[in-house]
């Protein structure tokens, strides 16, 4: 691993690696926030959050301030890139299409298949080379926004063993039914739709057994809502198989990170619940 950057934030550090990655036959960049008490000798537990289109790690680490959470509650983030990059890498020129629009899944189609093993970087590759270099525990949970909310969701239901909950900022929850998630797994997948079935989060929750909890924010003044984002669908999905969804509804807010940085703090205090993590006196005030 390359260190590209460090900063101290909260009383902790937030530092940005570059790695040649198996996975993706390419350079990957990830961040990672290590909260204060890993500092202190103690291996703390893991947070990954995915982002969403034409996203890099940057977006979320300086926009969303979730930093000062990870401090309060003792655990680290990981934020990943979205998705392979470099003139090699087959891109498009639509945002919505290639680099930057991943979909966290294992593309099978040419020209794609190449480079675009993002389900596998973040599932198996990422997580081993965080608790190899890294002072944390094998405990884990994950959330994303947008296209990074389907990545969590899917790769969360998928992965039950791994990940004590899953949450997500405005997530495209139902990819096989709308417009973003048809145009990218008929690229990555081909026009089969059965293999697009394992990666569409609403089909999964309905068949799912041992769902973790489960947390989704999503805001009605977003310009995404309904048609590409149907969080409903999820939730309804969810109940007729008795899974448990929190599905939050909100007034005014958008797709952007300003909705984001609104509620990051929840999500954050949700998933050190879920992590066994509590508060840690006198770490609300800035560190």
């Amino acid at each position: 691993m390359k260190r590209l950057a460090r900063h101290k934030s909260f009383g902790g550090w937030h530092e940005r690696y570059s790695h040649q990655s198996k996975m993706t036959n390419t350079e990957m960049t990830f961040a990672i926030y290590l909260p204060p008490q890993a500092e202190q000798g103690k291996r703390v537990p893991v947070l990954y959050f995915l982002s969403g289109l034409t996203c890099t790690d940057e977006n979320f680490s300086t926009k969303a301030g979730a930093q000062q959470y990870a401090a309060k509650y003792g655990l680290a983030l990981v934020i990943p890139d979205t998705s392979p990059r470099g003139q090699e890498v087959a891109d498009d020129d639509a945002y919505d299409l290639g680099q930057g629009a991943g979909f966290y899944l294992n593309a099978t189609q040419s020209p794609w298949a190449e480079h675009y093993r993002m389900y596998d970087y973040i599932v198996e590759e990422l997580p081993e080379l965080i608790e190899t270099n890294f002072p944390v525990t094998g405990q884990a949970s994950i959330f994303g926004h947008s296209m990074g909310g389907h990545g969590a969701l899917q790769i969360g239901l998928k992965n039950s063993e791994r990940y004590s909950s899953i949450s997500a900022f405005a997530p495209i929850v139902n990819p096989s039914e709308v417009p973003w998630g048809q145009k990218a797994f008929t690229a990555y997948l081909g026009p089969d739709q059965s293999a697009w079935q394992t990666y569409d989060s609403t089909k999964l929750i309905a068949l799912a057994e041992n769902v973790q909890p489960i947390l989704i924010d999503q805001g009605l003044a977003d310009d995404f809502y309904p048609q590409q984002l149907q969080p409903q669908a999820f939730a309804e999905a969810a109940k007729k198989n008795g899974a448990a969804v929190t599905l939050n509804w909100h007034e005014g807010y958008d797709h952007s990170y300003y909705f984001i940085a609104s509620f990051i703090e929840k999500h954050i205090a949700f998933h050190a619940e879920h992590l066994g993590l509590k508060a840690e006196a006198g770490s609300s005030d800035c560190q």
